[in-house]
């Protein structure tokens, strides 16, 4: 990343507004980049664009490689050709502010087999040679990938570790058999995937016109039940029948008194780097090909790991393992065409020791400073702004944060009383005071999540850690996005000299 001083918005595409129950790649997400070029902001972040698990999460996704299906625009496949206007679904019943994922399911299921009867029956335009083209350069993940989702749909969701054993340990004869039986839904798979990629390609292509660099996000684990794991069982701590050894976690912290126990199946290191990390030169290539840069998420398990015996009910008897170090990020600098230094963003957050900074500075990355965290202890605390370093990325607060507004409603009043000390505020727009600051500060890149700009509370909370279900669903509606104080904003980066 270089030092110019540049900010951002935080949301992710299944909180834009519109009328198919979630978010889309069409005119609500080039709509959403218009407002990013007005209000003067060069960064767009976002959460994993991966298909959504357990709890409409997306860090627990059946693939990292894929692109979520849901937020694929009818709108736009019908511009094209690919959808008759009576093919489209009829727009979401509810509230407009939280996202339906089970009626979007639903509804894009329906618009990728309209589409691919009419791709079969006539390509529009070039169409038929960038999905030729497409299914060459995805081949190492997408064939695999498209074969897990039609057997995990012909198997009623049971995780591939439960299939039978020839399927389950992936038995050549098999994996053909089934290939063969199930065609159709394979192709429905890689067609959603082709139209996935391609409308975000256009949506991004669309930001960097307008001068906006996109900041995806790449987890570090990858969840069990997924074509990655049965794909690639060698590199990870499994049992022969596929079940985990061990788990991922995270120790008693900020967000929970237990711990966060992930359940994410832990990576054998030796494996990696016996391939050169090349599993790892895949994924971070392919993330850096969907986003500019990319905040590589819980970077301190790349210097140790909280493994948790896979048994446990709760995290707090895991102990720390040595991740893979400086050598994979060697690695990645080596085989990334531009390498990997320039444009990941460390996540170090939690509880960080001195080899974890010393990781990430000897890998070149810049870590992250989140002000909501700043006012709980004492002039120390390192999310503090006099503490914050140009080679950082400093926030409000994250998507596991609550709102600013929320934050401060909620916070004991020792913290509410030494922000306002600090920030000179009667804390009647602590939001504006919190961007205020973040802007102010020393950190190269400033990013806010949307909903502080508008002023939200913590009803507009995205993710509460720790929590199973009732996350990822909140959405801006379209009447909030157009009242947005678009001059404010940019009059808070001209001050601070990040208005490009």
């Amino acid at each position: 990343m270089g030092e110019e001083r540049v900010s951002g918005i935080l949301l992710h595409p299944t909180s834009l507004p519109g009328p198919a129950g979630i978010g889309e790649l069409g005119a609500g997400a080039r709509a959403f980049v218009d407002f990013l070029s007005a209000a003067g902001q060069r960064r767009w972040q976002l959460l994993p664009l991966v298909p959504t698990g357990m709890g409409d999460s997306p860090y627990s996704s059946c693939s990292t490689f894929a692109g979520n299906p849901l937020l694929i625009s009818a709108g736009d496949l019908m511009e094209e050709g690919l959808l008759e206007r009576s093919e489209c679904p009829r727009p979401a019943s509810g509230d407009e502010s939280v996202t339906d994922y089970a009626w979007a399911a639903r509804a894009k299921g329906e618009v990728v087999d309209h589409a691919l009867r009419h791709f079969e029956r006539r390509p529009p335009g070039d169409m038929a040679s960038a999905y030729a083209t497409f299914l060459k350069s995805a081949q190492s993940w997408l064939d695999d990938y498209a074969l897990f989702v039609a057997l995990k749909a012909h198997h009623g969701g049971a995780p591939w570790f439960a299939w039978e054993d020839d399927l389950r340990d992936r038995h050549p004869a098999t994996m053909s058999r089934w290939r063969a039986r199930l065609a159709r839904e394979i192709e429905a798979v890689r067609l959603g995937q082709f139209l996935f990629f391609h409308q975000w390609r256009r949506v991004r292509d669309y930001a960097h016109e307008r001068g906006v660099r996109t900041i995806g996000d790449l987890p570090i684990f990858v969840t069990l039940d997924s074509a990655d794991v049965w794909a690639h069982r060698h590199l990870f701590k499994l049992d022969p029948q596929g079940r985990p050894e061990v788990v991922a976690g995270v120790p008693p912290d900020y967000f929970s008194a237990t711990g966060q126990l992930w359940g994410n199946p832990l990576y054998r290191w030796e494996a990696h780097s016996g391939s050169g990390f090349a599993w790892w030169v895949e994924r971070v290539g392919a993330a850096l090909e969907v986003a500019d840069e990319v905040r590589l998420d819980h970077f301190r398990g790349f210097s140790a790991c909280w493994e948790v015996p896979a048994d446990a009910t709760d995290a707090i008897g895991g102990k720390w393992m040595p991740g893979p170090g400086l050598a994979l990020f060697q690695a990645l600098d080596r085989a990334l065409p531009e390498g990997a230094s320039g444009r990941i963003i460390a996540e170090d957050l939690g509880v960080i020791t001195p080899d974890v900074e010393q990781l990430r500075c000897d890998a070149g990355l810049p870590g992250m400073a989140v002000l909501q965290f700043a006012f709980d202890s004492g002039a120390e605390n390192p999310h503090l702004p006099e503490h914050h370093q140009v080679n950082q990325v400093v926030y409000t607060g994250t998507h596991d944060n609550d709102t600013t507004v929320g934050w401060f409603q909620a916070a004991p009043e020792p913290v509410r009383d030494f922000a306002r000390r600090y920030l000179r505020s009667d804390g009647a727009e602590i939001h504006w005071d919190l961007m205020d600051a973040a802007m102010a500060s020393v950190a190269a890149t400033a990013i806010v999540p949307l909903q502080d700009v508008l002023g939200l509370n913590g009803r507009a909370r995205m993710n509460r850690p720790g929590l199973a279900h009732g996350n990822w669903c909140w959405r801006v509606t379209a009447g909030q996005l157009a009242e947005a104080p678009v001059e404010r904003l940019r009059g808070l980066l001209e001050r601070h000299r990040r208005l490009v």
